[in-house]
């Protein structure tokens, strides 16, 4: 009995990620607001009531999208501000990382640059979410850095939303541009955000 349950569960969760999977194609022309569910089904092939079995409705289904492309991501963004070697290590570090992972993901960078300000609430308000959880953990990164030493805990959040919305931007300006100027326009800006930084507390 519980092997057929699990083959079960295996075949619900193959049949939620198709779903995902498909809908993550179809987003890379149009909005979420724009998405019928019933677009979603026929190309994964299963009737429109298999959807609520998964999703309570698209919106839902767009929170899940949020969850896979931006949970993940936790990792990297700590990886990206780790405090050794020079600020250009950490600079070309953390832009290399970017970039990275615009090149492996960018059906997910595409859908969270145009989500973030589109026009499915729920959706919106999930990636706010993820975003204020990286600048979280960049803020607490930050604080444990010597340079920081003075720093309010204001300032450092204040700090880590820069370099959050700073990875946003760079990443959403690798999808529309060509590689090597983005990234040396990410480079110069954050070395100016580096200088500012040094001469905060003067």
């Amino acid at each position: 009995m519980s092997h057929t349950l699990g083959i079960r569960q295996a075949q619900k969760q193959k049949t939620r990620q198709a779903l995902m999977d498909s809908a993550l194609q179809l987003l890379e022309h149009q909005s979420l607001s724009s998405l019928g569910l019933r677009e979603v089904t026929r190309a994964v092939g299963v009737a429109p009531a298999a959807f609520y079995r998964h999703f309570k409705d698209t919106a839902d289904l767009g929170v899940a999208l949020v969850e896979q492309a931006l949970g993940s991501l936790h990792d990297t963004i700590r990886a990206a501000i780790v405090t050794t070697g020079s600020s250009d290590e950490r600079i070309d570090r953390a832009v290399a990382l970017i970039a990275a992972h615009v090149r492996t993901h960018p059906a997910h960078v595409r859908f969270i640059a145009r989500e973030r300000h589109g026009g499915v609430a729920p959706v919106r308000e999930a990636i706010g979410v993820q975003l204020r959880r990286f600048a979280d953990e960049v803020a607490e990164a930050l604080g444990a850095d010597p340079q920081s030493t003075g720093w309010s805990r204001e300032d450092l959040r204040m700090l880590a939303g820069v370099y959050v919305d700073h990875m946003v931007m760079t990443a959403s300006a690798l999808l529309e541009g060509e590689e090597a100027p983005v990234l040396a326009t990410a480079r110069a800006q954050l070395r100016l955000v580096t200088l500012g930084r040094r001469h905060w507390l003067d």
